[in-house]
């Protein structure tokens, strides 16, 4: 079925902008993903948005999931709770365009409303900024978490472009596996 997406892209363009959050909790640990993992990209990808119709990379097979991931340009930190997987994000340094993008942020559906979210985006955010670009920025549409923007827009980015699309869509979201029926 088609939808109309809203596609809202927010940005940084100093570090003096980014708005502190609460620190994450001594429980919590972030920590870079030193080796590429399609399993363990795909399986966050999955798990944090597939019920909000993150569905773009679903269908990539391993190679292509590699290919995304084995390269310096792209980044992948995983933040855990008592040794449990809750969230993480992918960082790409864009030196073309002396930008880092926020490729993919979140939570596991579990650990949303724990307070995590703001200490782990505020975590990428100075991530991103200390790898030396003139901006940060990420998008965020319509289907994401009803919150997503708003608290982008806490910790300080701020809205460059909206652009409305139509996407063809699946009747109901994916939920993180087949027969997951979480939604």
């Amino acid at each position: 079925m088609q939808r109309q997406v809203t596609v809202w892209h927010l940005e940084m363009t100093d570090p003096g902008q980014l708005v502190p959050s609460r620190p994450l909790p001594a429980h919590t640990r972030l920590e870079r993903v030193g080796q590429p993992s399609p399993e363990l990209n795909r399986g966050l990808y999955a798990a944090v948005g597939g019920d909000l119709f993150w569905i773009d990379r679903l269908a990539w097979d391993y190679s292509r999931w590699m290919d995304w991931l084995d390269r310096p340009e792209l980044e992948t930190w995983l933040l855990t709770d008592d040794g449990a997987p809750a969230g993480y994000f992918e960082l790409e340094h864009q030196p073309a365009t002396g930008s880092v993008e926020l490729a993919s942020f979140g939570l596991l559906p579990a650990w949303v409303g724990r307070g995590l979210g703001g200490a782990l985006l505020e975590a990428a955010l100075r991530r991103a900024w200390s790898l030396g670009p003139r901006r940060v920025w990420l998008h965020t549409c319509s289907l994401d978490h009803p919150s997503a923007r708003a608290a982008y827009e806490k910790r300080g980015l701020r809205l460059f472009d909206t652009q409305q699309q139509l996407q063809e869509l699946p009747d109901d979201s994916p939920g993180p596996w087949p027969g997951a029926q979480r939604v």
